[in-house]
């Protein structure tokens, strides 16, 4: 039988690791980038890139845009 400590996650190593990974590096630079070229990068707006499909697609609430639900975590998701 596993104790507590066995089935407890380290979420803070987990989320180190995807963020560090060279994917999620390309990913936040090409969010930087457009945020910069709109002029939008600090301005204080509370807007952000949004991403749909693969592909920056315009502005949204910088709330809503890191607010969304994560696939795993939607209801009906097949993940269990």
């Amino acid at each position: 039988m596993k104790t507590f400590k066995e089935f407890t996650r380290d979420y803070k190593a987990e989320y180190k690791k995807y963020q560090s990974s060279p994917e999620r590096i390309k990913y936040r630079a090409e969010l930087v980038k457009y945020n910069r070229e709109k002029g939008t990068y600090g301005n204080g707006d509370k807007k952000d890139a949004s991403h749909k499909g693969g592909k920056i697609v315009g502005f949204e609430d910088q709330s809503k845009n890191r607010g969304r639900a994560e696939a795993s975590r939607v209801k009906g998701s097949k993940r269990k």
